[in-house]
Protein backbone atom coordinates (compact mmCIF):
# COMPACT_ATOMS: atom_id res chain seq x y z
CA UNK A 1 0.00 0.00 0.00
CA UNK A 2 2.75 2.48 0.91
CA UNK A 3 4.54 1.76 -2.37
CA UNK A 4 1.38 2.53 -4.34
CA UNK A 5 0.96 5.83 -2.46
CA UNK A 6 4.63 6.72 -2.99
CA UNK A 7 4.27 6.08 -6.72
CA UNK A 8 1.20 8.32 -6.92
CA UNK A 9 3.16 11.08 -5.19
CA UNK A 10 6.17 10.49 -7.45
CA UNK A 11 3.98 10.70 -10.56
CA UNK A 12 2.57 13.99 -9.34
CA UNK A 13 6.06 15.34 -8.69
CA UNK A 14 7.19 14.17 -12.11
CA UNK A 15 4.32 15.60 -14.12
CA UNK A 16 3.87 18.81 -12.11
CA UNK A 17 7.50 19.79 -11.51
CA UNK A 18 10.04 17.58 -13.33
CA UNK A 19 11.71 20.59 -14.94
CA UNK A 20 11.71 22.61 -11.70
CA UNK A 21 14.07 22.74 -8.75
CA UNK A 22 14.06 20.57 -5.65
CA UNK A 23 12.23 23.17 -3.52
CA UNK A 24 9.33 23.27 -5.99
CA UNK A 25 9.18 19.48 -6.10
CA UNK A 26 8.98 19.33 -2.31
CA UNK A 27 6.46 22.18 -2.16
CA UNK A 28 4.06 20.47 -4.59
CA UNK A 29 4.43 17.23 -2.63
CA UNK A 30 3.62 19.06 0.59
CA UNK A 31 0.39 20.36 -0.95
CA UNK A 32 -0.63 16.76 -1.63
CA UNK A 33 0.29 15.68 1.90
CA UNK A 34 -1.53 18.67 3.42
CA UNK A 35 -4.64 17.71 1.50
CA UNK A 36 -4.40 14.12 2.73
CA UNK A 37 -4.18 15.44 6.31
CA UNK A 38 -7.16 17.80 5.81
CA UNK A 39 -10.76 16.61 6.37
CA UNK A 40 -11.78 18.56 3.25
CA UNK A 41 -9.94 16.22 0.87
CA UNK A 42 -9.60 12.49 0.27
CA UNK A 43 -7.69 10.38 2.80
CA UNK A 44 -4.94 8.89 0.62
CA UNK A 45 -2.26 10.29 -1.65
CA UNK A 46 -3.60 8.46 -4.70
CA UNK A 47 -7.14 9.71 -4.06
CA UNK A 48 -5.87 13.30 -3.71
CA UNK A 49 -3.73 13.09 -6.86
CA UNK A 50 -6.57 11.53 -8.86
CA UNK A 51 -9.32 13.76 -7.46
CA UNK A 52 -11.62 15.19 -10.08
CA UNK A 53 -14.61 14.44 -12.23
CA UNK A 54 -14.73 10.84 -13.47
CA UNK A 55 -17.07 9.22 -15.97
CA UNK A 56 -17.28 5.44 -16.37
CA UNK A 57 -14.16 5.07 -14.24
CA UNK A 58 -12.02 7.47 -16.24
CA UNK A 59 -11.06 11.07 -15.49
CA UNK A 60 -12.87 13.70 -17.52
CA UNK A 61 -10.40 15.73 -19.55
CA UNK A 62 -9.35 18.98 -17.84
CA UNK A 63 -11.58 18.37 -14.79
CA UNK A 64 -9.01 17.23 -12.23
CA UNK A 65 -7.21 18.85 -9.31
CA UNK A 66 -3.86 18.13 -10.96
CA UNK A 67 -4.04 18.83 -14.68
CA UNK A 68 -1.60 16.13 -15.80
CA UNK A 69 -3.90 13.40 -14.53
CA UNK A 70 -6.69 14.23 -16.97
CA UNK A 71 -5.01 16.02 -19.84
CA UNK A 72 -5.34 13.10 -22.26
CA UNK A 73 -1.57 12.52 -22.44
CA UNK A 74 0.16 9.32 -21.33
CA UNK A 75 0.88 9.10 -17.60
CA UNK A 76 4.01 6.99 -18.11
CA UNK A 77 7.24 8.83 -17.25
CA UNK A 78 9.67 8.92 -20.17
CA UNK A 79 12.58 10.88 -18.70
CA UNK A 80 14.43 8.29 -16.60
CA UNK A 81 16.55 10.79 -14.68
CA UNK A 82 13.57 13.01 -13.81
CA UNK A 83 11.56 9.94 -12.82
CA UNK A 84 14.34 8.78 -10.47
CA UNK A 85 14.50 12.25 -8.87
CA UNK A 86 10.70 12.35 -8.55
CA UNK A 87 10.71 9.02 -6.74
CA UNK A 88 13.48 10.17 -4.38
CA UNK A 89 11.53 13.34 -3.56
CA UNK A 90 8.34 11.34 -2.95
CA UNK A 91 10.10 8.99 -0.53
CA UNK A 92 11.86 11.92 1.14
CA UNK A 93 8.57 13.71 1.72
CA UNK A 94 6.90 10.55 2.97
CA UNK A 95 9.62 9.79 5.50
CA UNK A 96 9.89 13.42 6.63
CA UNK A 97 13.39 14.15 5.31
CA UNK A 98 12.05 16.64 2.77
CA UNK A 99 9.41 18.88 4.31
CA UNK A 100 8.95 22.44 5.50
CA UNK A 101 8.92 24.41 2.25
CA UNK A 102 5.29 25.56 2.16
CA UNK A 103 4.04 24.25 5.53
CA UNK A 104 0.21 24.27 5.47
CA UNK A 105 -0.44 25.18 1.82
CA UNK A 106 -3.23 23.23 0.13
CA UNK A 107 -3.34 25.04 -3.21
CA UNK A 108 -0.91 26.37 -5.79
CA UNK A 109 -0.72 27.64 -9.33
CA UNK A 110 1.90 28.85 -11.76
CA UNK A 111 2.60 32.58 -11.49
CA UNK A 112 1.39 33.21 -15.05
CA UNK A 113 -2.21 32.07 -14.44
CA UNK A 114 -4.88 33.72 -12.27
CA UNK A 115 -7.42 31.22 -10.95
CA UNK A 116 -10.47 32.78 -9.34
CA UNK A 117 -9.95 30.89 -6.07
CA UNK A 118 -6.56 32.57 -5.50
CA UNK A 119 -8.27 35.79 -4.40
CA UNK A 120 -10.05 33.94 -1.59
CA UNK A 121 -6.99 32.28 0.02
CA UNK A 122 -3.99 33.65 1.88
CA UNK A 123 -0.71 33.44 -0.03
CA UNK A 124 1.89 31.58 2.05
CA UNK A 125 4.86 31.22 -0.29
CA UNK A 126 6.33 31.75 -3.73
CA UNK A 127 8.60 28.92 -4.78
CA UNK A 128 10.09 29.05 -8.24
CA UNK A 129 7.33 29.56 -10.79
CA UNK A 130 4.51 28.74 -8.36
CA UNK A 131 2.45 30.58 -5.75
CA UNK A 132 1.21 28.59 -2.75
CA UNK A 133 -1.89 29.26 -0.66
CA UNK A 134 -3.60 27.82 2.42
Amino acid sequence: MIIEQAMCLALNVYFETRSQGLAEMIAVSEVVMNRVESPRYPDTICEVVKQGVHWKGHPVRNKCQFSWYCNGVSDIPTNKKAWAVSQEVAWGVLDGRMRGVVHDATHYHAYYVSPSWAKTRPLVAKVGAHLFYK
